[in-house]
């Protein structure tokens, strides 16, 4: 389990680095934007952990570059900030998951394990439902009107909403199925809020539909 860690506070660098090294991960740090591109294109990585605010290039902008050239590596962003609108930054441009500092190295350890797990679990099929397409391993969403990439957390879940067509099921009942309880619900119904805007830009003819507070993809309305 090869891990590229970007973070520009040495200390804490240092720190996070040799717990992960007894946690089993094999563990490259960097400290800025500019040396984790560099590294990524040097060596592979099964997930990448990156500090949003970064000096030379922030966590956002090695983000975006990722995804632009096609690697969809997993990445968990870490933000000293936790509002909403920071979380949805990261993960509109395709962050897999954040973690907001301070944080609990457990906590770390446990949402690592769980990217590299769905990471693992992943299998290479396209599925189809009214004019949608995904192909779950390009994470590429698409209808004869328009395309785009989620990310691989976005993929999951829809996935798992594409194979259950027209079944309500609540947030908590999602965390589970999709993600064996290592999210939470308030993080499923966030998920679900972008993947109802994203299937919209593309004009799907399918909708994240609710109701009595649970959730199915269906046909839009």
């Amino acid at each position: 389990m090869n891990i590229l860690y970007a973070e520009d506070e040495m200390q804490l660098s240092a720190a996070v680095t040799e717990i992960l090294k007894m946690e089993g991960f094999t563990v490259t740090p960097v400290y800025n934007g500019k040396e984790a591109l560099e590294a990524m294109a040097d060596n592979y990585f099964d997930a990448v952990v990156l500090d949003i605010m970064m000096p030379v290039t922030n966590g956002i902008e090695v983000l975006q570059k990722m995804r632009s050239s096609g690697d969809h590596t997993p990445v968990l962003m870490l933000t000293a900030k936790s509002t909403l609108d920071d979380r949805i930054s990261g993960l509109t441009e395709g962050a897999d998951d954040y973690l907001a500092k301070p944080f609990a190295m457990k906590e770390l350890v446990a949402r690592l394990r769980s990217l590299l797990r769905r990471q693992s679990d992943y299998q290479h099929s396209v599925l189809q439902y009214a004019n949608i397409e995904l192909d779950t391993q390009t994470c590429e969403l698409k209808t004869d009107k328009g395309s785009l990439r989620l990310n691989n957390t976005e993929a999951a879940l829809l996935s798992f909403l594409i194979r259950n067509a027209e079944v309500y099921y609540s947030p908590e009942e999602i965390n589970e199925k999709v993600w064996k309880g290592a999210e939470s619900p308030e993080k499923a119904e966030l998920y679900l809020f972008y993947l109802k805007n994203k299937l919209r830009q593309i004009h799907a003819e399918v909708s994240i539909l609710i109701q009595n507070d649970k959730y199915a993809l269906g046909a839009a309305k």
